[in-house]
């Protein structure tokens, strides 16, 4: 669990009784790529912190899968929708690549957020990161054009740029393939 630590204490430092007391909650998983570790209009009931590999969350339109983030090593994903508003998943979650996850009961999580003021500032700090993420990609979305976004894109996420399929990334941009394919030979 030393990726996931790490990435946590760099957002919120947590004690050693902190520590301890989360990986005691926490079962070790691996999943192979392409593993589908949430579904929309179902209930997962956990939460997977990423120790080795990404996965990508996605809403299904019209049959058209809208990737809408991206995680990696370090990172939590879970419904949002289960774990605040005990709602079935909106979204679908899944691996990119293998993937080793430390899985963690929603009801756990919650207990942990309630009792534990370093987790539950550490929640808060990745709510406001996300909140952040979303708020800057759905103004990049209104307000840049398809190479600018692209662009930020680069910058924000270098890594996801070399280890998913451009497929995806257009996806999360809001543009087609093609157009990303034109817009990356223009280099």
């Amino acid at each position: 669990m030393e990726t996931v630590i790490k990435n946590i204490n760099a957002l919120y430092p947590l004690s050693e009784d902190t520590i301890r007391i989360l990986k005691e909650k926490v079962e070790l998983c691996h999943f192979p790529k392409k593993y589908c570790l949430i579904e929309a209009d179902k209930y997962c009931k956990s939460a997977y912190f990423i120790e080795k590999g990404m996965t990508r969350s996605f809403w299904l339109v019209n049959g058209e899968e809208i990737t809408t983030s991206f995680s990696c090593e370090g990172g939590i994903v879970f419904s949002m929708d289960e774990l605040y508003y005990d709602r079935l998943s909106e979204e679908f979650v899944e691996t990119l690549e293998d993937v080793v996850a430390y899985k963690i009961a929603l009801t756990d999580l919650l207990w942990l957020f309630q009792t534990n003021i370093e987790l539950a500032n550490w929640g808060r700090i990745i709510h406001q990161n996300e909140y952040r993420r979303l708020h800057r990609s759905h103004k990049e979305r209104l307000t840049l054009a398809a190479k600018e976004r692209y662009e930020e894109f680069k910058q924000q996420f270098p890594e996801v740029c070399q280890r998913v399929q451009l497929g995806y990334i257009a996806s999360y941009l809001g543009i087609t393939l093609s157009t990303l394919s034109r817009l990356r030979a223009q280099k």
